[in-house]
């Protein structure tokens, strides 16, 4: 049997999993949303603009709330809402309600992820980069599946069937309040006033700087999720189905890098994790804006997948460890504010397609990689300057 720590990681991933699959299923509605209601692009878009604004920027404000009263209710209600708010859209006919019922549904992830991150953090022991990439690892497979479930439930029971997400929610906000209400076992509790006194202050500007970090990765990531398809499709010349088919390889070889990287980097240092992971993306991803070749640029985008994700965990990690006094709020940011940033970049490389193709994009990607490792290398600088723990 796991131990109290061990059970407490698993079923945050899992609950990760369904709370991300949200995010995963949400896209793969809007061309049954214009079919059935006769949405306009732009309508159709900004329900996704609804989503992503809401979880993002509440976040890093609940896990300041998180802070300051840990609340267990947090993690289950916001799965709870989060398939809730996407479960009733089938019966709703009007805009509107169905833009309040997104927005209902974006507010649960931003319940779920801080507190969960946090949760997490605090029972990990020394292996808090290895738990934290099992944690992302649901998150990452949800958002991956969530296409897929989407698909087979509008399949078989159209936008009404979209209720049946309730249930697998319930199912897993009972086992994480169960789970989370067992006793922490082995430690005594501390007082807030010996907590204050034992924890090393915040680092803002290294944690500043880090979120930078963030916004460029998230950029990279988004950007490629986007455009690997047209890519595959305009520059490969290869057909539709088998660019979705890449799209899944490129989305599964992240799950690799989020598990791989989690478990080198307790050992080797977050830090080091972060400036490897960029080392690596940026001429793999020069690669892919140059090249016009089946295998090399499929080898490319699979080793982007990797490489972009190897650092996840740590980056999670390494922020919690920067605001020790604020592990709430650094989760928020971590897991919504910077990851925001690739959701707003995304329609102006859409924009950059248009006037100057497909491979013009794939060289703007590049070139934010590039970017996020300058970025890096000014992090670990800073390090340097301000003497911070080398195991960072």
């Amino acid at each position: 049997m796991f131990k109290s720590a061990n059970r407490k990681t698993y079923s945050m991933a899992a609950g990760h999993l369904f709370c991300d699959m949200n995010s995963g299923i949400l896209p793969a509605l809007l061309p049954f949303l214009i079919f059935a209601y006769d949405f306009t692009y732009i309508a159709a878009a900004a329900l996704i603009f609804a989503a992503n604004i809401v979880s993002s920027v509440s976040q890093p404000f609940i896990g300041i709330y998180s802070d300051i009263i840990s609340k267990k209710w947090m993690v289950p209600l916001g799965l709870i809402l989060g398939s809730s708010g996407l479960a009733v859209i089938g019966f709703l006919d009007n805009y509107w309600a169905i833009f309040a019922a997104i927005m209902v549904s974006g507010l649960g992830t931003a319940l779920f992820h801080p507190e969960a991150a946090k949760t997490v953090t605090l029972n990990a022991g020394k292996n808090k980069a290895s738990d934290m990439s099992i944690f992302s690892l649901g998150g990452t497979l949800g958002f991956a599946l969530g296409p897929i479930v989407a698909t087979v439930t509008l399949m078989l029971w159209d936008l009404q069937g979209l209720i049946i997400l309730i249930i697998p929610s319930l199912i897993m906000s009972l086992i994480i309040w169960k789970v989370t209400s067992e006793p922490a076992g082995q430690k005594a509790p501390v007082s807030s006033a010996a907590t204050a006194q034992v924890l090393p202050k915040d680092q803002w500007k290294p944690f500043s700087l880090l979120s930078v970090v963030l916004i460029t990765r998230s950029i990279v990531f988004i950007s490629l999720n986007t455009f690997i398809p047209l890519f595959w499709i305009t520059i490969i010349l290869q057909s539709n189905e088998s660019g979705n088919i890449l799209l899944s390889i490129f989305l599964i070889s992240t799950s690799a890098g989020t598990l791989f990287g989690g478990r080198i980097a307790d050992s080797l240092g977050y830090l080091k994790v972060i400036r490897y992971s960029f080392i690596g993306v940026v001429p793999v991803l020069f690669i892919l804006s140059v090249t016009e070749s089946f295998a090399l640029s499929a080898l490319m985008i699979i080793a982007a997948g990797f490489l972009i994700f190897m650092p996840y965990s740590s980056l999670v990690v390494l922020g919690q460890q920067y605001l020790p006094n604020r592990v709430g709020l650094a989760s928020g940011v971590t897991l919504g504010l910077s990851v925001s940033a690739g959701g707003v970049f995304a329609p102006v490389l859409g924009k950059i397609a248009d006037m100057y193709g497909v491979s013009t994009v794939m060289t703007v990607i590049f070139v934010v990689a590039v970017m996020a490792l300058i970025f890096t290398l000014m992090l670990s600088r800073m390090h340097k300057q301000l003497k911070l723990n080398a195991s960072y």
